[in-house]
């Protein structure tokens, strides 16, 4: 639709709000907005002071993704300039040939000696110096060529800069009205030509541009651009800190630690008698079952065979072991993580603080959670269910707090209206609600636990990890698929179980 053909008020209004947003150059882009408004999607316009400023032109209207985007581009285009200018593009080849010169020195000292000694390697090093004179003609002449090669950088160093800036100008008044579109409806967006973020677009452009082209193009002018300035003395001071306070966590929190161990070991006694100690017979009838009960024949089927073949291939009582310790980490974590999720999704500003320990705790790599879990902990089985529930925690949690946050609020209204009390709001409103989402959090809870097996073998915690880790060491290919698929088998008898009927 065109201004033509907007009633007079309604144009007048629209053009009084372009001249409010653009800030400058208001009759341009008071023509150039009512074009391209005239139909959905991109329409062609060029911008030369868009194409002509580049980034700056971006940022200056606050523009700052296509700002970022078109200064990479566009310094991709001048790292080329830079090459052809001033680059010392024959570089690796010349200390190629000085390397060569050296070795060279080296044999022809060699042959010296052995023509005074009679030795009969004379002839070996005189062919190996005819060599080394063979690549040291190769590099020096390649460094001849490679010097030789600076037009043609510069060339399409100019070329894409040119492409660039013509894409700029051809993307800018497109940019700026869908930045219009949103300032429209939000007046926060950026708007107007503001002098600070020009100059501040300009310092960043010209410091990412001159950087980088001297860095490609001379790479030995300025060490600094190369290495970090920074003192090993630094790293092993905070190194030292950090092993101060561990060592006085450990033993000032001594009584803590040893109570946690007791607790994880008596808690895996139990569910080990039930899984290793039980007839294999009454464990393999009792999961089954469960399958069934839980998710129907066909998973029941499934359960049965995947159970066959950790049987078969000896592989029971490690599943078993490896079940305990999953267990155990899992309940621990569901029976904390539910609780915990229920008390941040009703307390907005405690989910705000509980949210960055979560992203820490699912961040981290998981070979680093053993570092601080042997310390505190040591070695065995309790240490591997601390440091799988330190990995794992972090789902259930997320997915209770958003189940809970999901739960319509006109459901919640008319539970209250009917005089619900906040105890039979959670029990009887919000949780059965938001069941399916707690549930998809338990269920990834379980999975990566399971997938923590592996790496908590690495301090012991036994189970189907360990051959894994005997495979790995010893290049045992075949025993470890095998290992690997029955830890597959038990991953994916728990999440049918946990998932049920679907």
């Amino acid at each position: 639709m065109s201004n033509q053909d907007i009633k007079p008020e309604t144009a007048e209004r629209l053009n009084g709000l372009i001249c409010q947003f653009v800030g400058s150059s208001e009759a341009y882009y008071k023509e150039t907005f009512g074009y391209m408004m005239q139909a959905p999607g991109y329409r062609f316009t060029l911008n030369w002071i868009a194409g002509l400023l580049g980034p700056v032109w971006f940022g200056a209207r606050g523009l700052w993704n296509w700002m970022l985007g078109f200064l990479l581009l566009e310094t991709m285009a001048y790292i080329q300039i830079g090459l052809g200018l001033f680059g010392d593009l024959g570089r690796d080849f010349r200390e190629r040939a000085d390397q060569i010169v050296q070795t060279l020195d080296l044999r022809r000292q060699q042959i010296e000696a052995a023509e005074k000694s009679g030795a009969s390697s004379l002839d070996s090093l005189k062919r190996a110096a005819e060599s080394l004179e063979g690549a040291l003609a190769n590099a020096q002449q390649a460094a001849i060529s490679a010097d030789s090669t600076g037009t043609y950088f510069l060339i399409v160093g100019i070329v894409l800069l040119a492409g660039f800036k013509f894409l700029q100008a051809a993307t800018a008044n497109w940019t700026l009205e869908m930045q219009f579109a949103k300032w429209r409806s939000d007046r926060e967006v950026n708007s107007g030509w503001s002098q600070t973020r020009m100059i501040i677009s300009a310092i960043l452009s010209f410091g990412v541009v001159v950087l980088t082209s001297i860095k490609f193009a001379q790479p030995g002018a300025f060490s600094i651009l190369s290495v970090f300035p920074t003192d090993r003395n630094w790293r092993l001071n905070v190194g030292d800190g950090v092993q101060t306070a561990f060592d006085w966590t450990k033993l000032h929190g001594r009584g803590f630690f040893d109570s946690i161990t007791f607790g994880m070991r008596t808690l895996l006694d139990w569910i080990e008698v039930v899984l290793v100690d039980t007839p294999w017979p009454v464990v393999a009838f009792v999961i089954v079952m469960l399958a069934f009960l839980s998710a129907g024949a066909r998973v029941a089927t499934f359960t049965g065979a995947a159970l066959a073949y950790l049987g078969l291939l000896d592989f029971w009582e490690k599943a078993m072991t490896t079940i305990a310790l999953l267990g155990a980490a899992a309940l621990i974590s569901i029976t904390l993580g539910i609780p915990l999720g229920i008390f941040c999704a009703r307390r907005p500003k405690v989910y705000a603080v509980i949210r960055p320990i979560l992203d820490f705790m699912q961040s981290m790599p998981s070979f680093v959670y053993l570092i601080p879990v042997v310390a505190f902990i040591g070695s065995g089985k309790p240490a591997g269910v601390v440091a799988t529930m330190i990995f794992g925690s972090p789902p259930v949690i997320r997915f209770t707090v958003l189940g809970l946050q999901q739960v319509p609020e006109t459901v919640r209204e008319a539970a209250l209206a009917f005089g619900a009390t906040p105890r039979y709001l959670l029990w009887r409103v919000d949780l059965p609600l938001a069941r399916n989402t707690i549930m998809a959090g338990v269920n990834q809870t379980i999975l990566l636990s399971l997938a923590m097996v592996v790496v908590a073998s690495l301090i012991g915690a036994k189970g189907l990890g360990e051959d894994v880790l005997e495979a790995l060491q010893y290049a045992a290919a075949g025993q470890g698929i095998l290992a690997g698929l029955a830890i597959l088998f038990c991953a994916l008898i728990l999440d049918r179980i946990v998932a049920g009927k679907k």
